[in-house]
C-alpha cells in the first residue's frame, strides 16, 4: 500500500514543480491546453469514449499484482500459464537482481506489458516496458555512482532481456487465442 501512497507522492510532486515553472516554459499549462483544444474535435471525443470502453481485471498472485487489460470479459481471463509466468518473473528478478525489491503492478495489455517497481538499497525504480516502448527505464535521485550502480544496471538490462522473451510468448499466446475463439 505505501508504494502507490509513495508513488502518487512523487507524481503531485511532479506536476506542481511543472505548473510552478513561469508561462513561458510552463509544458504542463501548454499541454493542458491542447487537450482542452483537441477534446472540442469530434474525432478526439469518439477516441476518449474508446479508451473508456476498455476494461481491466486486477489479480493478487503471491503477493503481486497482475492486471489484465482488454475489451471483453474473455480478455480479462488469466490462465494457469499466465500465473506461472508472473511468479517466475518475481521470483527471478529477486534472485538475479535484487532480493530487496518492491514490485508494482504488471500490466498486460494486447500489445503491451509494463511493469515497474523499486530496488530498495538503491533507493532506484526501475520500469520494464514491452511493445511501443521497449526498454528498461530508471528513475531515482541523487544516485551515488559506483561499481555497486553499475552492477545493478548490468542486472537489470540482462534480466530484462528473459522478461521480455517470457511476456512476448505471453502476448502472442493471448492473441492466438484471441484469433482462434473469434
Amino acid at each position: 500500500m505505501s508504494n502507490q501512497y509513495d508513488e502518487i507522492k512523487k507524481l503531485l510532486k511532479r506536476s506542481r514543480m511543472l505548473l510552478e515553472q513561469p508561462q513561458e516554459i510552463n509544458l504542463a499549462k501548454s499541454i493542458e491546453n491542447k487537450i482542452d483544444d483537441n477534446i472540442t474535435n469530434n474525432q478526439e471525443t469518439d477516441s476518449l469514449d474508446q479508451i473508456k470502453k476498455d476494461k481491466s481485471k486486477t489479480y493478487r498472485i503471491s503477493g503481486g499484482l497482475l492486471t489484465l487489460h482488454g475489451k471483453d470479459k474473455r480478455e480479462l481471463e488469466i490462465t494457469t500459464e499466465e500465473k506461472t509466468a508472473f511468479q517466475e518473473t518475481m521470483d527471478e528478478f529477486v534472485e538475479q537482481v535484487s532480493d530487496l525489491s518492491d514490485f508494482g503492478v504488471l500490466n498486460v495489455y494486447p500489445n503491451e506489458v509494463q511493469w515497474s517497481g523499486k530496488v530498495i538499497d538503491f533507493d532506484l525504480e526501475f520500469f520494464f516496458s514491452i511493445g511501443e516502448k521497449n526498454g528498461v527505464y530508471l528513475n531515482g535521485d541523487m544516485i551515488k555512482l559506483d561499481e555497486k550502480l553499475t552492477e545493478l544496471v548490468n542486472k537489470l538490462t540482462s534480466y530484462y532481456d528473459k522478461f521480455k522473451t517470457k511476456w512476448a510468448k505471453v502476448i502472442s499466446t493471448r492473441k492466438k487465442t484471441q484469433k482462434v475463439e473469434e
